[in-house]
């Protein structure tokens, strides 16, 4: 029953509303409330602030959902550790990703589920760097594939995967493409369609036209690297895009995807997960795997144009 009661109560804490809380857990609105008032009479404290409609936690309730995750986990980790022991690992890994890293992902679920046929592999591809951490230390997901820089909260471990460099993508009969590279102020003066500011990738972008004293002004930006590369194709635009995302796209008929340089930059990309010990079992199976995988030697290749 305590297991149930703290799951109910993570879930208000995540949905922030009774019923959306109660959907989740597939019981009823009724069910989890009385099941929480019980857990704030076995513990002797008020945890949710109660109105007319829900107010949030108290200062108290926060505390306890923080233990309430980890004892999830910790009951999670264990029925996956004693369940791989039996029969192999099963169950469900959750992985975040960057969306300008998340063209790499397959290149470790792929080797992942064949040395672990029976684990199924759930993939949030849309995530902010900050809101992978948050859900790592969490424990909301096993893992998450973000930009290592030098600002990474205490209690994460981190696997270097490859380092991320940009190219101008834009069409094949664009003057400014036809040599080898191209220079960041060569790239400013096009048409540009970026990511939106409030993403990380954009922010990495922006401080490397920074660099070169440079303000970048896209007339279109989207959260989607798949929306940057639909525009291109249009031939109306040009985007800065991840070389990651050209193991999956190519490049595509009619466009050119050019290194940018003055300067060249790279940001290394990595695999983060808990450091608590423990910890899930399917983050160490997932962290064996990435050792072993050479990630960046699968993306160093530029594809050729068609």
């Amino acid at each position: 029953m305590l297991f149930r009661q703290l799951e109910y109560l993570v879930a208000l804490s995540r949905e922030r509303h009774f019923a959306r809380a109660a959907q989740t857990c597939h019981v009823s609105q009724p069910a989890l409330s009385e099941a929480i008032r019980k857990l704030e009479d076995e513990l002797d404290v008020p945890l949710v602030r109660r109105g007319r409609k829900y107010e949030g936690l108290t200062p108290e309730g926060e505390r306890i959902v923080v233990w309430a995750q980890r004892i999830l986990a910790d009951r999670d980790a264990l029925r996956d550790e004693v369940g791989a022991l039996r029969t192999g690992l099963s169950g469900r890994m959750r992985i975040g990703s960057v969306p300008t890293a998340s063209g790499a992902v397959s290149l470790l679920t792929g080797p992942f589920c064949a040395a672990h046929p029976l684990v199924t592999v759930e993939v949030m591809a849309d995530l902010q760097s900050v809101d992978i951490l948050r859900q790592v230390q969490n424990f909301e997901i096993d893992a998450g594939i973000t930009y290592l820089h030098g600002d990474l909260p205490e209690g994460v471990r981190t696997v270097p995967l490859y380092d991320e460099r940009h190219v101008l993508l834009t069409t094949a009969a664009e003057s400014t493409a036809q040599g080898p590279a191209v220079t960041w102020a060569d790239a400013s003066r096009l048409p540009l369609c970026l990511l939106t500011g409030t993403m990380l990738g954009r922010r990495t972008v922006d401080g490397i036209f920074a660099e070169a004293g440079l303000r970048p002004s896209p007339r279109v930006e989207t959260d989607s690297v798949g929306t940057l590369f639909a525009h291109v194709r249009t031939g109306q635009w040009a985007s800065v895009v991840p070389h990651a995302w050209l193991h999956v796209f190519g490049v595509p008929q009619g466009m050119r995807a050019v290194p940018l340089i003055e300067p060249a930059r790279t940001i290394p990309v990595g695999l983060v997960t808990s450091a608590r010990e423990p910890g899930s079992v399917m983050a160490r199976a997932l962290i064996d795997v990435a050792r072993r995988t050479d990630v960046a030697a699968a993306l160093e290749r530029l594809p050729r144009e068609r």
